[in-house]
This record gives C-alpha cells, structure tokens and sequence, in this order.
C-alpha cells in the first residue's frame, strides 16, 4: 500500500537532513579541523659563572704527634692524666720513682762542694808557689767535672716528672703503676695528637692538574676572585663539615705508582668532630668558568653508544634534535660543553609528544623548580 504524499514528503526530508550531516561530517574530517599543538615545558639557556669543583677523597690527619717515651729506667709510681683527655703543653703525665736519682744528685752535689773547696784553697797558696799551678788547674777541672755531673743528676731527676711535649688529645695509657720503663728500650708510655687545627690529606690526578693549568692559561677558566682556592668537607655520614679549610700545599712530585699528586688542607676542629683516620670527601674549588652552560639531566637523551641530545624549539615551534657534548655533572644539571648557545629553547618535560619536526607549544618553566612559570 503507497503512503500518503504529506508522510512521503517527512521522509524524503529527513533522510535529506541525515546525508547533509553525514558529507558535512566528512568535509570537516578530511580538511580544515587540526588539534592544538601539545604543550611541552622548556628553559631557556642563559650562561652563567660556575665554580669548578673537584671532588677527592681522603683521609685526616693529626697536626703534630708525639710519642711520650721514658727518658730515665725506673718504676712508674703514678698516672697523673685522663685517658683520651685534652692535655696542655708541660702537663704532668707519669712519675717515675724519683728515690735513685734524688741520691744521685745528693751525691753529685757533695763532690762538687767537696771539689770547690778544694779549688779554692789553692787559689792563694800558688800565688806565693806554695802549691804547684798543676795541682791548681787539677783541682778547677775537678770542680767544674763536679758541677756537670750535678748538672746531668738534676737531668735525670727532672726526667722522673714525664710531662706532655705538646698540647692536644692523649690516647689510652700504655704503661701502668708498678711497670719498670727503660729508657735505653725508648718505652712509650702514651701518644698526644694535636687535633685543633687538624690536617685532611688527599690526592689528585697529575693529568686533572695539568688539565686545569692550562684551561687557566687558555682563559677557558678563571681563578677566583680572593685568590686563594676553597676548601670544604663532606663528613662519613653525608653531611657538610660547618667549618671552611685552607689549601696548605700541592706536592711538587708525583707518585709513579699511581700517577696522584698529594695536597693537604687544613682545618679547624674546635669541636673535635675530625678524628684522626677519618674518611672524608674534600670538595676543592681552584676556578670558575665564566660562561657555563648548564642544562637539566632530564633533558638529555644519552644513545647507546653514550652520545647525548636534547629536544630544542625552533623559533617557529618545531622540534629539533640538537647533539650535545656533555662535562660534570652539577647537581641536577650537566654541563654542556658544546652543542647551546645562550637563548636555546630546551625541552625539559613532554618529550614524548615532541617528535623531531612536530609543531610543539612550548611553556617556559622555572629552572629551580622544573615547574611551568606562573604556576601552571
């Protein structure tokens, strides 16, 4: 049964609407509708100054050390000090008994007066030849032989009070009341370290330090401005030592095992936080370089074959690889010694939207916080 014309008509119209949609649909496809470029995060590069740091392991040292040994043979009558205290040049540290030398002082003392006596009695009698000028120059001689073995008796007593040869930290007591000390065997007794200021000793690369010298030559690097190099301290456990150093001397020689040379820094210790023996990373800035161009380590793609590049922006948005030469590391940044220039756009964040010749947005982040500026 045919349908009436008005029904007709309702249909031819909507199947009309339905295929207008459907060819309006595919022109918009096939050519003007396009995404928006993705947004990728970018720096800008600027050069800037930056310390030349070298980092070296080490060891510290004390300042001084002396061996407290026994001077005279005897028997230790008392300890006087504090194991592993702070001690004082001249502080009392052990008496030895005294008794034998005290008698031998005694003795000394009574030949020389003995001697003296003597001596002065012939004076007078050779004036007038009543005793020979021989037996006077005898009798001097023997008073003046005398007076020294007094002299070296005293020597040996005065050797009984042991007394501390320098200032600084004393360890653990070596020998104990009651044991005999001898003074041909050198008995050490105990040992004093001076610990305030305290040595770090450390080696370098010969190669590192010729390298340096001659980028300075070359004017790649600059030396610092106070002229004298710095020097701090990474302690055992990760933390910085709150105390600056000062570069003491760099050896003239180099080890031919090893091809280092050595340096040692010193240090204060006022707390006694730098043992003797310790590890420690000393962190030695002897230059800057002027302009330095510093990129972020996320930007950099490193190949297999250890080659690296970042994704820069083009003045007109497209992406493009840049090979790069990579130095030290600086904290979450890498040196770039070749491949940037100042006002290079580097894509930091969106890489994988960034395909080389794509047409990118590219938002400016901030280089301390990797964050897009104004807090997108």
């Amino acid at each position: 049964m045919n349908a009436p014309p008005k029904h007709r008509l309702k249909i031819f119209n909507a199947v009309f609407l339905l295929a207008s949609l459907l060819v309006a649909g595919c022109h918009r496809q096939q050519g003007g509708f396009q995404p928006p470029p993705p947004e990728v995060n970018i720096v800008t590069i600027k050069p800037q100054p930056l310390p030349i740091t070298t980092e070296l392991p080490g060891r510290i040292d004390p300042e001084r050390i002396a061996q407290v040994n026994a001077r005279v043979d005897g028997i230790v009558l008392r300890r006087e000090f504090e194991q592993g205290s702070a001690v004082t040049n001249g502080q009392v540290l052990y008496q030895i008994d005294p008794a034998p030398y005290q008698a031998t002082v005694d003795s000394a003392s009574a030949s020389l007066n003995q001697a003296q006596l003597l001596a002065e009695r012939y004076q007078p009698l050779v004036g007038i030849n009543a005793v020979s000028k021989q037996n006077y120059d005898n009798a001097v001689a023997a008073a003046a032989q005398a007076r020294a073995s007094l002299e070296i008796a005293q020597i040996n007593l005065g050797y009984c009070t042991v007394t501390a040869p320098i200032s600084g930290r004393i360890g653990a007591a070596l020998v104990t009341e009651g044991a005999l000390v001898s003074q041909s065997a050198a008995t050490q007794m105990a040992l004093i370290q001076q610990m305030d200021p305290i040595y770090f000793d450390f080696t370098e690369s010969s190669a590192d330090v010729l390298k340096l010298r001659k980028e300075l030559e070359a004017g790649h690097l600059k030396e610092l401005s106070s002229g004298e190099p710095k020097v701090t301290l990474e302690l055992p456990d990760g933390t910085a030592y709150p105390h600056d150093g000062k570069l003491l001397f760099q050896d003239i020689t180099v080890d031919p095992s090893s091809g280092m040379v050595t340096l040692r820094a010193e240090f204060p210790n006022p707390d006694g936080w730098l043992l003797p023996g310790m590890f420690a990373i000393g962190k030695l800035e002897l230059a800057f370089a002027p302009e330095a161009v510093l990129v972020p380590q996320q930007a950099v793609v490193i190949g297999p074959d250890g080659s690296a590049t970042v994704m820069l922006v083009t003045a007109t948005n497209s992406v493009m690889p840049q090979p790069i030469q990579l130095g030290a590391a600086v904290g979450s940044d890498w040196v770039a010694q070749s491949g940037l220039k100042a006002g290079d756009r580097v894509i930091v964040a969106g890489l994988l939207k960034a395909a080389p010749g794509s047409t990118v947005q590219p938002v400016s982040v901030d280089e301390k916080t990797n964050t897009p500026a104004g807090g997108k």
